[in-house]
């Protein structure tokens, strides 16, 4: 099930552009954070009608808001709006386009910091082209990892990202209750270096985050409402549309 070398290598060359010594200050990994639109929804009363996980945002691992000057301007980015609209919707409010100007203003701003991302349209259309590239949807439903009735363990959920990509994903879960017996599978952070190439998520302190538009949280924190990371113990439920 692991990626041959020759297709690792095709990817990173995909992704890739040429390396630029960072200043000390700057990010040094790349998070790309897909979530699953019927656990999100479970717990922001939305209505979901998206049977595939979306795009939550690409998150440096350093820095929030990092230019509070440079507006958000969606016609920066207008041939990309088709594609943000079906990869990147807005659960809460579909019309709008607050989430995406939330993302730029939070994330983008710092990761503009590299060369390869220094524009609205750079930071927007790279974190596309990772979503489309790592296929997370596609790939889970290649091993029948699928929405359903029955339970995971997480081991499984894990282990065919792993085996897959050849790196450590992290899996946040919803914990219903301090007492439940089962968690709920809510998001997935897929992790790379500044160059694109893949990365471990876990071999550095990263934020887990809320469901909340107030969302980042130091890792560690739990939040009966929000995401943590998944109990590699409890059985995962990986709801399908309701």
């Amino acid at each position: 099930m692991r990626l041959s070398s020759p297709f690792l290598l095709c990817l990173a060359a995909a992704l890739s552009s040429a390396f630029v010594i960072s200043p000390p200050h700057m990010w040094t990994k790349l998070i790309l954070t897909h979530h699953w639109p019927s656990t999100f929804c479970s717990m922001e009363h939305c209505h979901p009608n998206i049977s595939y996980w979306t795009l939550h945002g690409l998150w440096p691992d350093k820095g929030i808001d990092c230019n509070s000057s440079w507006h958000f301007n969606s016609s920066q980015i207008e041939d990309l709006l088709p594609d943000m609209e079906k990869s990147w919707p807005d659960l809460l409010k579909p019309a709008s386009v607050g989430f995406w100007k939330y993302e730029w203003h939070k994330h983008g701003t710092c990761a503009a910091q590299a060369a390869t991302m220094n524009s609205q349209h750079k930071y927007f259309s790279k974190a596309l082209e990772l979503y489309h590239k790592v296929d997370l949807d596609s790939i889970l439903k290649k091993f029948d990892i699928t929405p359903s009735e029955k339970y995971y363990t997480f081991s499984q959920i894990e282990g065919v990202i792993e085996n897959f990509y050849g790196v450590k994903p992290k899996i946040q879960c919803v914990h219903p209750s301090k007492n439940a017996v089962v968690q709920i599978l809510g998001q997935i952070e897929i992790c790379f270096n500044p160059d694109f190439t893949l990365l471990d998520c876990e071999k550095e302190f990263t934020l887990e985050t809320i469901s909340k538009r107030d969302w980042d949280i130091p890792m560690g924190v739990d939040k009966a409402s929000g995401f943590s990371v998944c109990d590699h113990d409890m059985p995962v439920y990986y709801p399908p549309l309701p």
